[in-house]
C-alpha cells in the first residue's frame, strides 16, 4: 500500500512539474538581463518597461479586454436564460435530448471545425451587410457562440442543485414569476453564474483558432500577437506579456473564488 501511494505521489508531483515548471522558465526569463540565451546574466525590468512602451501590445491588449468582456457579458446573460429555460421550462423528452446534445457540440467539437464553420457564417452574411467583415465585432460574435454553452452548463448545474423546492414554496406564497426570478432563482444562481462567467472570460482571453479565423488587420488580440512574434523570434517582451497574462488570470481566478465563496456561505 505504501509503494502504490508512493507512486501516487510521484507521478502527482511529475504532472504537476510538467505543467508548472514551463510558466516559471517564462517568468524567470521575463527578467533576465539578456535577450539571447539561456544564462543568467542579472535582474532587470527593463523588458516590462518596454512592453508598456510597445503601442502594439498595449493595442492588442485592449483589443483582448474588449473582446473578453463584451463576449463574456452576452454569453452570461443568454447562458443564464438558456439554463433557466432548459430546466425549468416542461420541454418533452425527446426534445430535452435534443437540446442537450445541441448545448453540448461547441465544448467537444474541435475549435478548428467551430471556426471554419464560422467562417462561412461570416462569408453568407458579408453579402447581406458589411458590418460582417473581419473584425473585433465578428470575433465578438465567435466567442459567445462557444461560451454560451459553457456558461449554460455551469448554471445549470447550480439550478440542479438548488432544486425545485423552493420555488414551489415561494409559488404556493403567491410569488409573481418577476418576483421568483429577481429575489429568488438568480440570488441562489448567483455563484454558478460567476462561476460561468469567470470560465467564459478564461476562455476568451486565451481562445487563439477563433479569434485567428475571425480577425481583422486591426484587431488583433494577445494571443495572435504573441503566436506571430514566437515565429519570427523569441523575446524577453514575449516572456513579459505571458507573465502579465498568467499572473492577471491568477489573480482573476483566486479572486473569483473568494468571492463565490462568500456567496455561498450567505
Amino acid at each position: 500500500m505504501k509503494k502504490i501511494n508512493l507512486l501516487v505521489s510521484v507521478i502527482a508531483y511529475g504532472i504537476m512539474a510538467f505543467l508548472y515548471l514551463p510558466l516559471i522558465a517564462v517568468a524567470f526569463f521575463s527578467v533576465n538581463n539578456t535577450k539571447y540565451g539561456l544564462a543568467w546574466k542579472g535582474f532587470t525590468l527593463d523588458w516590462y518597461i518596454k512592453l508598456f512602451h510597445n503601442e502594439m501590445i498595449l493595442q492588442a491588449g485592449l483589443n483582448t479586454l474588449i473582446l473578453a468582456i463584451v463576449s463574456t457579458i452576452v454569453a452570461t446573460i443568454l447562458g443564464t436564460a438558456l439554463a433557466i429555460g432548459m430546466d425549468r421550462f416542461p420541454w418533452p423528452k425527446k426534445m430535452n435530448t435534443v437540446l442537450d446534445l445541441i448545448l453540448h457540440l461547441p465544448v467537444v467539437i474541435p475549435d478548428i471545425i467551430l471556426a471554419a464553420a464560422l467562417v462561412v457564417a461570416f462569408g453568407f452574411l458579408r453579402s447581406v451587410s458589411s458590418l460582417f467583415e473581419p473584425g473585433l465585432f465578428n470575433m465578438i460574435i465567435g466567442h459567445i457562440t462557444f461560451q454560451v454553452a459553457f456558461v449554460t452548463l455551469v448554471v445549470r448545474s447550480r439550478l440542479i442543485s438548488i432544486g425545485k423546492d423552493i420555488e414551489e414554496a415561494a409559488r404556493d406564497l403567491y410569488a409573481t414569476t418577476s418576483y421568483l426570478l429577481w429575489k429568488i432563482t438568480l440570488p441562489l444562481l448567483m455563484p454558478g453564474i460567476i462561476a460561468g462567467a469567470m470560465l467564459a472570460f478564461t476562455l476568451s482571453l486565451d481562445d487563439f483558432v477563433i479569434s485567428f479565423f475571425t480577425a481583422g488587420p486591426q484587431s488583433v488580440t494577445l494571443p495572435l500577437y504573441i503566436f506571430a512574434a514566437v515565429r519570427r523570434v523569441v523575446t524577453p517582451e514575449i516572456h513579459a506579456l505571458s507573465t502579465l497574462v498568467l499572473l492577471a488570470t491568477i489573480l482573476l481566478v483566486f479572486g473569483m473564488e473568494r468571492f463565490t465563496r462568500k456567496m455561498n456561505t450567505k
